[in-house]
């Protein structure tokens, strides 16, 4: 009989309630404690039905447990030193994106994992879900250069906008958000981005004046595909047209239609988020008349997991990751570019000018 996976499971809120009710209920885990500098660890356990031990600082449960693996979904300025210390610990790491708050952070993080030989997996949820893998192999057959155009601007209020307002302590919404869909599009097309441009407005006194609350980036890719992505937190944020998800090329366009998850009041919603309920197909071949010779197809796939069967399946994958000691290098390494990517659009925001991207930026 296999022996369960002791982990520690770091950041009580949204996500890392999710990943903590995922390991609740498998076999192959074992929580060995609840880590939150506030009151979450408490109501998590209630919610779970469970007595847990609950810790206040990450290094002493680190310390006290010792588990096999630690499950951090804190906020991204402590990504770094948590990661680190837990692979010095030895312990595996589930880590929410993004990596690390600095490329040289996500770097040191990287570099740690490989040190101790142990498993780095990154929360890139979307990775996850069928119909966004569907949506990215449609785009791939849509031909070259594509146009990919996605947003997810989120009016917040109540519980979230205290999130948002302490996320924006240390990043950016085309950061924090940007990465998932920058990832995206370095999946849709195997070209390397070559520069990006962004532009950003801080539009409330709660965010700090080297900060801004809503941004939209643009990247252009080497065989002249561009893209961009818009985010914006906030409860001044407009709910007209903040679900885009859309892509096209010389041989038609592929777009996600989500009539319910797009509807006025979602913004805000963790399962809206990654809801698809369509793929709209659009063929661009037509005939001497200029008239289509196909119609639309709409793609409606059978499996559509929920938020919180998107983190089982995270979960399942980082057991699957440690049980069968799989090669994690590429999925570093795409978390990596992409945040470095990211992160060139957060500084172009802040300078106002074009950043040109190095050959390692792919």
């Amino acid at each position: 009989m296999k022996s369960k996976l002791r982990v520690l499971v770091v950041g009580c809120g949204n996500m890392g309630a999710s990943h903590a009710q995922a390991y609740h209920h498998m076999d192959d885990f074992e929580i060995v404690g609840l880590v939150s500098k506030g009151q979450s660890k408490e109501t998590l356990n209630v919610n779970l039905g469970a007595d847990y031990p609950l810790f206040g600082d990450y290094y002493w449960a680190l310390s006290e447990t010792k588990p096999d693996a630690v499950c951090i979904s804190t906020y991204p300025d402590t990504h770094e030193p948590f990661a680190i210390a837990a692979f010095e610990a030895g312990a595996h790491v589930f880590l929410e994106k993004p990596m690390a708050d600095t490329i040289s952070g996500a770097q040191r993080v990287m570099d740690a994992a490989i040190k101790a030989d142990k498993k780095l997996v990154i929360g890139y949820i979307l990775r996850y879900h069928p119909s966004w893998i569907q949506f990215i192999a449609q785009a791939r057959g849509m031909g070259t250069p594509l146009v990919m155009r996605m947003n997810l601007n989120q009016q917040s209020q109540g519980y979230m906008w205290d999130v948002h307002r302490n996320l924006m302590k240390t990043i950016s919404p085309i950061v924090d958000c940007g990465v998932h869909y920058i990832d995206v599009m370095c999946q849709m097309t195997d070209a390397k981005p070559v520069q990006v441009s962004a532009i950003g407005a801080r539009l409330t006194d709660d965010v700090s004046t080297d900060n801004y609350n809503y941004g939209q980036l643009q990247i252009r890719f080497d065989d002249g595909s561009v893209g961009w992505y818009e985010a914006g937190w906030g409860p001044m944020i407009s709910e007209t047209a903040f679900f885009v998800k859309d892509v096209f090329g010389p041989k038609g366009s592929v777009s996600i239609v989500a009539k319910e998850a797009s509807s006025s009041g979602k913004s805000h919603s963790v399962d809206a988020h990654t809801k698809t309920e369509s793929i709209r197909v659009h063929h661009a071949a037509i005939n001497a008349d200029n008239q289509f010779l196909r119609e639309d197809e709409y793609i409606d796939l059978q499996d559509e997991p929920d938020h919180q069967e998107l983190c089982n399946r995270e979960q399942q994958y980082f057991l699957r990751a440690i049980q069968e000691n799989l090669d994690l290098t590429r999925e570093m390494q795409d978390a990596f570019n992409s945040l470095r990517i990211a992160m060139a659009c957060d500084e172009s925001v802040k300078t106002g000018e074009i950043v040109r991207l190095s050959k390692g930026d792919d």
